[in-house]
């Protein structure tokens, strides 16, 4: 359990830290861009890890240090929610809306291309 904790712990290290650098580079000015982009590439690369584990057996430590660390700090539900949420408050309906809907579907489709990446990899 130790080990386990250790290995999230530093891949979520890597993730968050990664996360703040894109954050700093990009500016956002109405829409939040970086929050964006970190969930859409996050998304893409969670959906090629996993079937790359499902096809080349990676082990539960290389899966929660890269999964369940790295793109789980990397990525952010909580940082979209406050955002759309702000958004809404500051009276920004529309652009709330099409910051979520866009973020829903940009997700599951970047998911799925990296899903599709990854079988391309592997040759299944």
């Amino acid at each position: 359990m130790i080990q386990q904790l250790i290995l999230v712990g530093f891949g979520g290290a890597i993730g968050a830290i990664l996360r703040f650098t894109v954050g700093n580079f990009i500016e956002t000015s109405e829409f939040p861009l970086s929050t964006f982009i970190v969930n859409i590439v996050g998304s893409f690369l969670l959906g090629m890890l996993a079937v790359l584990s499902i096809n080349y057996g990676y082990s539960e430590e290389v899966m929660l240090f890269f999964a369940t660390g790295l793109l789980g700090a990397f990525t952010t539900m909580s940082t979209f929610s406050l955002e759309t949420i702000t958004l809404m408050k500051n009276d920004n309906f529309s652009m709330a809306l099409t910051y979520a809907g866009l973020s829903f579907l940009m997700c599951i489709i970047f998911s799925f291309v990296g899903w599709e990446a990854g079988e391309r990899i592997s040759g299944s």
